[in-house]
């Protein structure tokens, strides 16, 4: 089946589209499995917990993306490619992307050094299409405001930080045409995932056509 997985700065509203988006598959007949990162199996919860803890504040850049690539690579191991082979749709809200954007780039150790890492650890277990939910950094703080729910250690970072993330993101966009499809995230919720399901069975159509 596909794997997918969904990217954007905080605040985009990747993650309520992606629990829509995994009902709305389901409801029409595919078997669809639903995870995040860091996350997605108990260890690597462990591994979430530890690495957005605000405490945590004296953690450097390096060990933040080793830990996300640490995170990663048991939940590949665990839960993502065994789904994979049972012919289960995997939808990952964030994935490899992620640390390439914000320890590569934001952090600025290098995305030649963070990915070549990245590769020798994921292997061949690259989504077949990323979902990139569009907004300007001011206007994902408004929602983050709004929101009021405590920030995460990597939230909490300076306006500058979040600013260098989406310069992160439209580089690899830019670099990823063919994979990394982007979707308005301003627009309501209803226009943007109807988007991002005919992206998915656009890709969908292809592969059955293709067998």
């Amino acid at each position: 089946m596909i794997f997918i997985s969904l990217e954007g700065i905080d605040g985009s509203g990747k993650t309520t589209i992606a629990k829509i988006v995994k009902d709305k598959l389901v409801q029409k007949g595919f078997d669809v499995l639903l995870t995040r990162e860091p996350g997605g199996e108990p260890i690597s919860e462990k591994i979430r917990e530890l690495v957005l803890d605000p405490e945590n504040s004296e953690m450097t850049a390096w060990t933040e993306a080793l830990l996300y690539i640490a995170s990663r690579k048991q939940h590949l191991d665990q839960v993502i490619i065994p789904a994979l082979k049972k012919g289960t749709i995997v939808i990952s809200d964030r994935f490899m992307d992620s640390t390439t954007v914000y320890q590569g780039f934001a952090r600025k150790l290098g995305i030649t050094d963070v990915d070549e890492i990245q590769n020798i650890v994921i292997g061949p277990a690259i989504p077949d299409i990323t979902l990139f939910f569009d907004i300007s950094p001011e206007e994902a703080k408004v929602r983050l405001d709004l929101r009021n729910s405590g920030s995460d250690r990597l939230e909490a970072e300076a306006d500058e930080f979040h600013e260098k993330v989406y310069q992160g993101y439209r580089m690899l966009i830019s670099e990823n045409s063919n994979r990394i499809k982007v979707i308005d995230a301003r627009k309501a919720v209803d226009v943007i995932s109807r988007q991002a399901i005919y992206l998915i069975e656009e890709l969908l159509e292809e592969r059955k056509a293709s067998q």
